[in-house]
């Protein structure tokens, strides 16, 4: 029994090494996402000035 203690031990680590990944990379995607939403909501704000500057001229 003795030898497949480091297998099961090994297996264990394997994958809560997956679950980690999987959350950081969710948290990457949530975070690209943030960041997206961001320069949409800025570009939004000087589209909106380059209409009135058009409008003057």
């Amino acid at each position: 029994m003795d030898n497949l203690n480091p297998v099961n031990d090994s297996i264990e680590k394997q994958s809560k090494s997956k679950v980690t990944s999987n959350k950081k990379r969710k948290w990457r995607e949530i975070e690209q996402l943030k960041e997206q939403f961001q320069l949409a909501k800025e570009l939004r704000i000087y589209e909106n000035s380059l209409e009135y500057m058009l409008e003057d001229f």
